[in-house]
């Protein structure tokens, strides 16, 4: 088990991580979401004692991990799959770390074979793909059988089949009784995969709860209403429903969107108008949309209109209104004690997004019949062309 107290990380005037406490409990996969800068990575590091902790403190089956006899054995971790000797073949960079850790050498082989590499393993791995790379940092999670694994975005350039591995790997490794925390931005996938989510937003905890509670706590769910293309119809059941505490929002198929009134009650309502129906469903809110609704004052890196391509980034969404249109609660507030002067602030800032300009008149043409000088300079163009290496070109060969 992972467990926190009180983790605090400061870079000089930074603070990166503030107050953050939770448990990553075995026998699930727990996700870890928050927007970029939010201090996940961060996190991540002081969990594996790449990063001292300015505050508090963190353990991983009850010690901090730089007290961990034989390390690698109890926990694994992918944070950064680059992080390899780009001259080593995927079965040298394995076996130089299962000699380190006194892991036997069969060991290698078979972590090679569980993720698709063993055809590939005297390769050097500077010619392999994003995905393959991918690969290579899981295997080296796996090498030591651990009971305790970290994945920072593990499914990072893998293909469809790649990803459905990958998700099948940690629920397998979850239903072992294992502790797996996963980081990702792929909400679609945290949602295929996560039982339980850890969300921060700027250094500090969000929310900490099961995948199903969190969708239910920032999201509410609407009805999608339908009649009969007639005069007046859609007008007539849109003043009903409003009428009966209902909150109506048109489609742009025609359609509208009501919350605020359960199925059985719009079908009444409907009803006694004589408003005959013919679409009548209900719709739950994706974890994209709760996330993005609980999210969306913590976000540093925002788009802003581009006046140059024409296309408008656009506000974020309204209090009271989803990323879809759709009706969804106020943002939850922050979890934990008081923010104090100096931390992270909990508000929508973004001092880094601005517009562009507007667009510059191009510079008039010189005249055609101006004459060129016999002593200006030739113009010329950067030699853009790939220097390589004379040694890569020898391994080519």
């Amino acid at each position: 088990m992972i467990e926190a107290v009180g983790l605090t990380k400061r870079y000089g005037a930074k603070t990166a991580v503030y107050n953050l406490s939770f448990q990553v409990r075995p026998g699930t996969v727990t996700g870890f979401l928050g927007p970029n800068g939010s201090g996940k990575s961060t996190t991540m590091r002081m969990i594996l004692g790449l990063d001292r902790p300015t505050g508090g403190t963190v353990t991983v089956g009850g010690q901090p991990f730089r007290q961990t006899p034989n390390a690698p054995r109890q926990v694994g971790a992918l944070l950064d799959a680059k992080a390899v000797h780009g001259g080593r073949s995927a079965r040298n960079h394995l076996l130089s770390l299962a000699q380190l850790s006194g892991i036997p050498a069969r060991r290698v082989d078979e972590v090679l074979g569980v993720v698709g590499l063993h055809d590939v393993a005297r390769k050097r791995s500077k010619g392999f793909s994003l995905g393959m790379g991918q690969r290579l940092g899981i295997a080296a999670a796996l090498l030591g059988d651990p009971q305790v694994l970290l994945f920072d975005e593990p499914v990072n350039g893998l293909d469809p089949e790649g990803i459905l591995w990958v998700r099948n790997l940690m629920k397998g490794l979850a239903a072992e009784g294992r502790t797996v925390f996963v980081s990702s931005h792929l909400m679609s996938e945290m949602a295929l995969t996560a039982e339980h989510l850890i969300v921060i937003g700027r250094g500090q905890l969000m929310a900490d709860m099961s995948v199903n509670e969190f969708i239910a706590r920032n999201s509410a769910g609407f009805a999608r209403v339908r009649t009969p293309d007639e005069p007046n119809l859609r007008e007539k059941l849109t003043a009903a429903l409003a009428e009966a505490g209902g909150q109506v929002l048109p489609e742009p198929d025609g359609a509208l969107r009501v919350a605020g009134l359960p199925l059985p009650r719009i079908s009444d309502v409907a009803h006694a108008a004589d408003v005959r129906l013919w679409e009548l469903s209900p719709h739950q809110a994706s974890l994209e949309e709760a996330y993005m609704q609980l999210t969306q004052g913590a976000v540093d890196y925002r788009s802003t209109a581009d006046q140059r391509a024409g296309w408008q980034g656009g506000p974020p969404a309204a209090a009271g209104q989803g990323p879809q249109g759709g009706f969804v609660p106020q943002p939850g507030a922050y979890q934990g004690q008081p923010v104090p002067a100096g931390a992270p602030q909990p508000q929508p800032q973004n001092p880094y997004a601005a517009p562009y300009g507007p667009p510059q008149p191009a510079a008039a043409p010189a005249p055609a019949s101006a004459p060129v000088p016999a002593s200006a300079p030739e113009a010329t163009q950067p030699d853009n062309r790939d220097h390589r290496d004379d040694r890569d070109n020898e391994d080519a060969r």
